[in-house]
């Protein structure tokens, strides 16, 4: 056995010995190319695909003994944090959320990890090649992602202000208010948009429940999300299943557990009992009047409104370098730091991907017994019905989030303290200490923004 075992190791050392004299002596310059062609060679040299791609090409020697179980681990891990192979096959509209996870790599110098870099020696970004990677992630924010809005120092930035408005229609977005409140959209007319969406307090529901409670006391499966700025979503629920805000708006009215066992037929039936009604959407919408289309259509006009800008952050990305205080900015450091910036991305700090709960410990076998599983917690799977799926959930925004409690998708956290540090440990894998956890959560009470029906 130790006779076997050494011969085992006399053979890993000698392999990557010679991938060590192969990469140090034989190492490709980076091509004359488009810096897109560039950035997809370089991340190739370093090995990136060979663990974050769906289907990695392995060496000989993950067949051995110790490091073939070692490196399937890695390979799991690396394939739920992101798919980067996939990614780099359209690096020219590569998205926010694996821009911010190389931009994580290149800054901290984390990837590839130790253990990768034990075997195969000469990965790992040389100078020229990270200074190239900072350059085309800049130039890429720049063009696709910077709103305009921060001050030139963080243009830049993984995180940009949320505006102060997006283009609407005023007059569909007055009649989309008067259908998110209006009770007639329920079977039995007690449930609007606004019983669980309640926009005084974060958008979210007030209650201390986990989920809300719909038509005839029931509960339904998931959290209610907040509609503040939930234009900025990639996709709408949990689970993505609504591809924007006018077909999300259509979800809940024919939900049996949410607004009643009914279709929109019966929906646009009885409001057309309102003869007024009626007329105003035939003038709002000519030709078309009032259907299940023209009420969602609104009701999407209507939360296109629901931006909440000039949060104490946001003055902070647009140049007030004295509106944070210490622990807030060194709570944003942190929150950096520890990658929560690489998912948590964009205007709302979330929305742009759907990412999986649980990498490094298993949440739903540590999830209060009290919390039967049920379909909504497959999470995109319930949408896509891909294996592959399974407990993969929408990044939620973090806008406001100090106002939206509980949170996750099952309403099982009450405290942002408890959030964090969660998150930490399925996530990442780490825990953290309390003084960081308590920076982290002061810097996410300066997320929360300005509205005329939010209330201080």
């Amino acid at each position: 056995m130790k006779k076997t075992l050494t011969s085992i190791l006399i053979l890993l050392v000698a392999a990557a010995a010679i991938t060590a004299i192969y990469r140090f002596g034989f190492r490709k310059s980076i091509p004359e190319a488009p810096v897109g062609e560039q950035v997809v060679s370089v991340l190739k040299q370093n090995d990136c695909f060979a663990c974050h791609s769906m289907q990695p090409e392995l060496p000989f020697y993950a067949e051995f003994p110790v490091i073939g179980p070692m490196m399937a681990g890695h390979v799991e891990h690396a394939q739920k944090f992101t798919d980067l192979e996939t990614a780099a096959a359209d690096i020219d509209n590569i998205d926010e959320v694996a821009l911010s996870m190389i931009e994580h790599s290149v800054i901290t110098g984390q990837m590839p990890i130790p253990e990768y870099k034990m075997i195969h020696w000469g990965t790992g970004f040389n100078k020229k090649e990270k200074a190239l990677l900072a350059s085309w992630i800049r130039d890429t924010r720049l063009a696709r992602f910077s709103n305009g809005l921060a001050c030139a120092e963080f243009a830049a930035e993984g995180i940009q202000p949320v505006p102060s408005s997006i283009p609407f229609d005023s007059e569909k977005a007055e009649m989309g208010k008067r259908m998110y409140n209006d009770g007639r959209l329920s079977l039995d007319g007690t449930i609007s948009c606004a019983s669980c969406h309640i926009l005084e307090d974060g958008g979210a529901d007030e209650s201390s429940d986990r989920t809300s409670e719909g038509i005839d006391g029931q509960f339904g499966g998931v959290n209610a999300p907040t509609v503040y700025n939930s234009y900025f979503n990639i996709q709408q629920f949990w689970n993505g299943r609504a591809a924007d805000l006018q077909e999300q708006a259509a979800g809940p009215p024919a939900n049996p557990v949410e607004m009643g066992d009914q279709t929109w037929d019966d929906i646009v039936a009885r409001l057309s009992e309102d003869k007024a009604l009626v007329k105003e959407f035939e003038a709002l919408y000519p030709g078309e009047g009032l259907t299940q289309a023209t009420v969602t259509d609104a009701i999407a006009e209507f939360e296109k409104t629901l931006l909440t800008p000039d949060s104490r952050f946001d003055r902070y990305l647009k140049g007030d370098k004295e509106v944070l205080t210490t622990e807030e900015f060194q709570g944003y450091e942190n929150f950096k730091k520890y990658a929560c910036a690489t998912c948590h991305t964009g205007v709302i700090l979330g929305g742009r991907s759907f990412e999986y709960l649980s990498i490094f410990e298993d949440y739903f076998a540590d999830r209060d017994d009290d919390i039967e599983y049920n379909a909504d917690d497959d999470g995109l799977k319930g949408f896509t019905g891909k294996d592959s799926d399974l407990h993969k959930f929408k990044v939620p925004g973090l806008r406001n989030i100090a106002l939206t409690a509980p949170y996750f998708h099952d309403g099982s956290v009450d405290s942002l303290e408890d959030a964090v540090k969660k998150m930490a440990e399925y996530e990442l894998g780490k825990d953290l200490s309390d003084a960081e956890i308590a920076s982290m959560v002061a810097f996410m009470n300066s997320l929360t923004g300005e509205h005329e029906y939010l209330r201080k």
